[in-house]
């Protein structure tokens, strides 16, 4: 088996920042497909016919937000092995223990530059995720630029 990331899902409803995270991938030469479900209900439609490599979620989202999606995830075993990286503007506290307890395996707060982002998109496609279930104590919990 292939123990590389290939084949990464984004549930995010703006263009702009998914064409970041592809354009950032890309400046780092990782060789992964990047599909894109721009609402909640699409991205649980799309998970039940493939499970990506790798999601990463917005909270803020259309039709069914990031929170639901990642309850919904998490409370089916089938996506037990699914790394789910919270990716969002949204800057609160509360937020970030509510995808921790609901077990995201990283939080990332969306930076604020494309030099930032690529750090960001470098450290998390750095973590092996294929070999060992990434969950990481809290402290460690927030993927800071």
């Amino acid at each position: 088996m292939d123990d590389r990331i290939q084949h990464v899902l984004m549930a995010e409803d703006d263009d702009e920042d998914f064409d970041l995270l592809s354009d950032a991938i890309n400046e780092l030469s990782i060789e992964v497909a990047l599909a894109r479900a721009g609402n909640g209900d699409v991205l649980m439609k799309m998970l039940h016919r493939e499970i990506p490599d790798m999601l990463f979620l917005d909270i803020l989202m259309p039709c069914r937000d990031g929170k639901d999606c990642l309850r919904e995830i998490r409370a089916d075993k089938k996506f037990d092995d699914l790394p789910v990286i919270v990716y969002t503007s949204l800057k609160d506290m509360e937020t970030e223990e509510f995808c921790y307890g609901k077990g995201a395996n990283l939080f990332v707060y969306k930076p604020h530059s494309f030099s930032e982002l690529t750090g960001v998109v470098q450290r998390i496609f750095s973590l092996n995720w294929r070999k060992v279930r990434y969950f990481p104590k809290r402290s460690d919990f927030v993927l800071n630029p």
